[in-house]
């Protein structure tokens, strides 16, 4: 990603964190001010940024799980919220089911909500897909998945909000640029598995991440941007994990797709009109590593 393509503003997630934190029992009495200092008017002491080292080890044991993996295959369910002319935000889905093989193999298929699309890359070819207009776009790749993630969304804007679970150095997304990592507490209530809740932030984003007690994996992600006014929020549940799994060669490519019309790999602003555009285009936030999303 990086995860500050991710996330929960950083300010008013700690204001509610300590909110909570410091409620008083239900029916106590309120908390009289001590003195001049606790006048209303006065200013709110800055949270303390703190790095808890229960929070980094599962952080640190996440990216290490994915890293050490051969393969790897997945479902994330993507929600995004988006500003409505009414005032609250709407909320859309996107599924993306993925199959990865390192150092050089990915699949991914994004059948909806919006149009369909298919990205295969081999080592050598990478082909976005859009199957319901019959459109592929096909174009030369490095010999890395990060390579050619990173050659789709130059070439392309394409974008992957699961981008940095599948690169080669995971840990460089959930610990480079660390202000606040703390521990949360245990959960039964996502993916039907033990986890274990952190908070983390780097200076442009507050992420809560749901990891399994047992297997390490990343469960949720739930995020909004720092530099986002609207506070909108974006949440990704990833489920089937399989874990080096045996992938056939013929999983990272697609006869339909080679047969399709070609069009030129690039951004969806120089494209076709549509509904070339469209079948192309992904539902992402901007790229991770420079800024927040732009609404629509």
């Amino acid at each position: 990603m990086k995860m500050t393509a991710w996330l929960l503003a950083v300010v008013p997630a700690l204001m509610f964190v300590g909110a909570a934190a410091q409620s008083p029992p239900k029916g106590a009495a309120p908390a009289k001010p001590a003195g001049p200092a606790a006048s209303r008017n006065q200013p709110a002491a800055p949270t303390k940024m703190v790095l808890e080292p229960r929070a980094m080890d599962l952080l640190k044991a996440a990216s290490a799980r994915l890293a050490a993996a051969k393969s790897m295959a997945f479902t994330a369910t993507v929600g995004y919220e988006y500003p409505s002319q009414l005032g609250p935000s709407i909320l859309y889905t996107v599924r993306y089911d993925v199959t990865m093989q390192r150092p050089d193999k990915l699949r991914v298929i994004t059948p909806g909500d919006g149009p369909a699309s298919e990205f295969y890359y081999d080592g050598k070819t990478m082909m976005a897909f859009a199957p319901k207009e019959n459109l592929v776009a096909v174009a030369d790749a490095p010999p890395t998945i990060d390579g050619a993630l990173k050659a789709a969304f130059d070439s392309a804007d394409i974008y992957y909000p699961f981008t940095d679970l599948i690169v080669a150095d995971p840990a460089a997304a959930l610990t480079d640029g660390t202000i606040l990592a703390f521990y949360i507490g245990p959960s039964e209530m996502v993916g039907g598995v033990k986890t274990e809740m952190v908070a983390w932030a780097n200076p442009a984003v507050f992420l809560q991440i749901w990891i399994g007690a047992d297997d390490k994996l990343p469960r949720r992600v739930r995020a909004v941007y720092s530099a986002d006014p609207a506070g909108l929020r974006h949440e990704m549940d990833l489920s089937n994990w399989l874990i080096d799994p045996a992938v056939p060669a013929e999983v990272f490519a697609s006869d339909k797709a080679k047969a399709a019309q070609r069009i030129k790999f690039d951004r969806p602003a120089n494209a076709p009109p549509p509904p070339a555009v469209n079948a192309l285009k992904r539902a992402k936030p901007s790229k991770a590593t420079t800024s927040a999303p732009k609404s629509p």
